[in-house]
């Protein structure tokens, strides 16, 4: 019987989040930014950045519970020699992340179109309501690393499980962005798009190599195997 908890467990859905919060700078930073009223007001500016992570966290729930529960019958179809393989698919994530493979994933540009509808939408109500209208449609947004995460959600093994490692993931993804929220202009100064991409190899490539070393056992060789993508 596999044990999902085991192939993808919250530390690592954790770190993916923190991995892919770099590739969030650049893209869908600006957008997180946009529902933050102007610094000169820096309570409503908390509140709003507190309401719209409630809600993206909200909407990333969702889809682990959609994808956790789609995910429950391939992975009863699985034998135990398939599965002692499928940790390695957080590897893979990583190191897509890393050299920027999920940039030729097919994108549904009608789900983007639709967020942004939504975004105009929000820009006239008021800051609150609208950091919790683009929080909760966060998800609808065209981003490569988010589909490689939905698909690891499949391999959690229910919903619950599918729940419980998007918001690992998405609480990975809050502590960068909440800054860029609050210091978009001081960030956009300091640290170019280079040095942002470059980071977020270096950390993608690190958790890819750590993890690879956990699993080694899987391929025969000495030391931990099935059961120990992160840590126990």
């Amino acid at each position: 019987m596999i044990d999902p908890a085991s192939i993808n467990s919250l530390p690592a859905a954790f770190v993916a989040g923190l991995v892919t919060s770099f590739h969030c700078l650049g893209m869908c930073g600006p957008l997180a930014c946009s529902v933050v009223p102007p610094q000169s007001d820096p309570v409503r500016a908390q509140i709003a950045s507190c309401l719209y992570h409630i809600a993206r966290l909200s909407g990333y729930a969702v889809l682990g519970a959609l994808f956790g529960a789609l995910g429950r019958l391939p992975l009863d179809w699985l034998g135990s020699g398939v599965a002692r393989y499928l940790p390695w698919l957080l590897v893979a994530f990583f190191l897509a992340v890393a050299f920027r493979l999920d940039r030729h994933l097919p994108k549904a540009p009608v789900l983007g179109r639709i967020y942004l509808g939504i975004h105009g939408w929000s820009r006239a109500r008021s800051p609150t309501a609208g950091a919790v209208v683009l929080g909760l449609a966060t998800p609808l947004l065209p981003c490569g690393p988010l589909y490689l995460v939905m698909g690891l959600a499949m391999v959690a093994g229910s919903a619950w499980r599918g729940v419980g490692f998007m918001l690992a993931f998405g609480l990975g993804t809050v502590p960068l962005l909440w800054f860029l929220q609050t210091n978009y202009r001081w960030i956009r100064l300091k640290f170019p798009p280079l040095w942002i991409a470059r980071s977020q190899m270096a950390v993608a490539l690190v958790a890819a190599v750590l993890i690879a070393w956990r699993l080694r056992g899987t391929l025969g060789l000495a030391g931990p195997g099935f059961g120990s993508c992160v840590c126990h």
